[in-house]
């Protein structure tokens, strides 16, 4: 089958490793074609271009800038995208015919583009909804709920789930918000589609673990906790900067804080303030690097801005249980997540909001076995969050 795959992600192959490229490896392992459509900012200077490979295709498409720019101008860009869209489609992969078009948001501005295109190619769409938006952006104070750019973003949402056949949920929380929020979709309509990687093999971490101490002098007997990827708003920088000034005395607890994002400033202002000896900060790093930073840390860090009152999933979670790594999760009341690593014996969780709460948590993982709770999160890992299971449940669709 032919699959039209639209994405906000920059993809320059299938072999970058996360939820999306592993799921069109998946795709592609059963036989199948994507077509992958990719934006490229008009910063980039890379024209809008359709590269056949053996086994995909991949469409970069010309858009505004969205990154390093004004609110205004991002806004403006994720705006105008459907259109860049719709009219590269149209140009470069008219003539072709597809059995699913898929996308994921952000963005919803794609509702536009994803009617036409359900109407020009006749066949069935999957969303799979990683981002309720506009209501994290009222979350989090952006604008607010009576505004007008959120009535535009809502209706946008709305037409979007519409012309959607099938919406898939990251969590069991996330359908439930989905159709209280939304009584107008039918129950059927959406379904549990987790973010699914394609598990790497289980690593001999000994090694690794004792050559990241060496390197950062920590002591034997600290848990060694890593928080990794986008420092952005959604994170709740404040909170996790509360969170370990709370703990910056404790020499049971040491924390590598890896990436970079908008609000990185706040934390690296306080690192360099308040020099807390159980902190190192290190830039976004190549993927390489990470693992092997990764591979040396006993716990993975989630961090969620406490005034969600949505339930979030960040994909983060999946490369500290792919290194059998249990996780602490500081989050929202709304995200089941924490709830789910708890259940199932791979992690513990606590409000964002408190670090007291943060502060117990510590405890408990010096006092817990850390190597079994790494096992039994790899082993939840292999059996709920795999592209091969995120396939099944996409292409189910087409039943």
């Amino acid at each position: 089958m032919n699959i039209l795959f639209l994405t906000m992600n920059v993809f320059t192959d299938v072999h970058m490793h996360n939820i999306y490229s592993d799921l069109m490896l998946e795709l592609i392992a059963r036989g199948h074609r994507p077509f992958i459509v990719t934006p490229r900012q008009k910063s980039m200077g890379i024209k809008t271009a359709r590269t056949d490979f053996p086994t995909y295709t991949l469409l970069t498409v010309q858009t505004g800038n969205t990154a390093g720019v004004s609110l205004i101008e991002k806004g403006i860009s994720t705006v105008t995208m459907s259109g860049c869209y719709y009219r590269a489609i149209r140009k470069h992969l008219g003539k072709e015919k597809f059995d699913l078009i898929l996308y994921s948001t952000p963005p919803i501005t794609l509702a536009a583009p994803v009617k036409k295109l359900k109407k020009l190619f006749h066949c069935p769409t999957y969303l799979m909804l990683k981002d309720i938006f506009p209501q994290n952006a009222v979350d989090l104070g952006m604008f607010s709920a009576g505004s007008m750019i959120y009535k535009y973003f809502r209706r946008q949402e709305k037409l979007l789930y519409r012309v959607s056949d099938r919406i898939g949920c990251m969590s069991p929380a996330n359908v439930e918000y989905l159709l209280a929020r939304n009584p107008e979709i039918p129950a059927d309509k959406a379904e549990i589609c987790p973010n699914g990687i394609i598990p790497c093999a289980v690593k001999d971490r000994h090694a690794a673990k004792t050559a990241l101490r060496e390197k950062y002098h920590i002591p034997e007997t600290a848990v060694v906790y890593l928080f990794g990827g986008n420092l952005g708003r959604p994170q709740g920088i404040p909170a996790l900067i509360e969170c370990l000034r709370k703990c910056k005395n404790r020499k049971d607890a040491f924390f590598l804080i890896c990436g970079s994002g908008t609000d990185a400033l706040p934390l690296d202002d306080y690192i360099a303030q308040e020099k807390p000896e159980n902190v190192v900060r290190s830039p976004l790093l190549p993927k390489q690097e990470y693992d092997e930073i990764a591979a040396g840390c006993d716990v993975g860090m989630v961090f969620l801005d406490p005034r969600f009152t949505i339930p979030n999933y960040p994909s983060r979670i999946l490369s500290y249980m792919e290194n059998s790594m249990p996780v602490l999760v500081c989050s929202d009341a709304a995200t089941d997540m924490g709830a789910i690593a708890e259940a199932n014996g791979f992690g513990f969780a606590c409000s964002s909001a408190d670090p007291e709460d943060f502060a117990k948590l510590l405890a408990a993982f010096s006092a817990a076995d850390l190597e079994q709770m790494g096992r039994a999160a790899r082993k939840y890992l292999e059996n709920n969050y795999t592209a091969s299971a995120c396939c099944d449940t996409v292409l189910g669709v087409l039943k």
